[in-house]
């Protein structure tokens, strides 16, 4: 796809922070399972048991015996196991998304995604930066690791954009970025939610009629065009009321015709009203 920006608006209003917690030898058994927090591993040398444990119950266990990134979007309890050596070399940190498992990236992500180091040719130069500081113990390294961190991980969203259909990614938002028709409406949903946004507006920002667009967006993304952008709505009302906005201003800034009739669409959604809500998330 040209050169469009398809994460700048997202992660302007959804941020995500990287905090680098463990790096060097992982040996025996070793159990990640905060709650409320993704995780990045990069496993630089050696070889692992990964065992992951679904909200189900069920139980994934796979053996990775090349250079790979780990990435968990969302809080899920696994573990790894390693012969006792000191070849199995990790650099590991903590994701926390805004809004959490309702970021709009990661609520359409699967649990753990795999990714050879080899075919993150793109990601060597960072990569290349982030060992470096992990493995030197200097002024500042926690902090310059944890940005490298956010660096590597919006790259690796990057990469994953232009590779969706060799991951297989579930029908989500990944998929529509990456999609050349879809993304462009997408953006312009994302950057600016507040427009009258209606279908016909949507198909013209995508150049396709208003059934193509209709269906593509509902065979991409999962849901139909006025649910994905009232779900976007909330999320960013939602970001707002907890930055200390108003009902009132975050009703105008969103498109809804009054206060009133953003209070019933965040109810009907949420199922709470924003006031009700508010007090209970702080």
């Amino acid at each position: 796809m040209g050169a469009i920006d398809r994460l700048t608006p997202l992660f302007e209003r959804f941020r995500v922070r990287t905090r680098l917690f463990h790096s060097g030898p992982l040996c025996g058994v070793t159990d990640f399972s905060s709650v409320g927090q993704g995780f990045l591993h990069v496993l630089r040398r050696g070889e692992l048991d990964m065992t992951v444990i679904h909200d189900d119950g069920s139980v994934h266990r796979t053996h990775i015996t090349r250079p790979s990134l780990l990435f968990f979007p969302r809080p899920i309890r696994h573990s790894f196991f390693n012969a006792p050596t000191d070849e199995s070399d990790f650099a590991c940190a903590t994701l926390d998304f805004d809004g959490g498992a309702t970021h709009p990236v990661v609520r359409t992500l699967p649990p753990v995604i795999v990714i050879d180091l080899d075919d993150l040719a793109e990601l060597r130069p960072a990569l290349e930066l982030l060992f470096a500081e992990v493995d030197n113990v200097r002024c500042g390294r926690p902090v310059v690791a944890d940005r490298l961190f956010e660096v590597v991980l919006i790259q690796v969203l990057r990469w994953m954009l232009d590779h969706t259909d060799a991951l297989q990614l579930p029908p989500g938002l990944l998929p529509a970025l990456g999609d050349e028709r879809l993304a462009p409406t997408l953006i312009a949903l994302h950057a600016d939610p507040g427009r009258g946004w209606n279908l016909d507006l949507m198909a013209r920002e995508a150049n396709m009629s208003r059934s193509a667009f209709a269906a593509r967006f509902k065979e991409v993304v999962g849901r139909t065009p006025a649910d994905y952008l009232t779900d976007w709505r909330l999320s960013v009302a939602q970001d707002r009321l907890l930055s200390g906005a108003s009902i009132t201003a975050v009703s105008i800034d969103l498109g809804y015709s009054s206060p009133s009739a953003f209070t019933r669409a965040f109810t009907q959604r949420i199922g709470t009203a924003p006031r009700a809500w508010l007090a209970a998330a702080g």
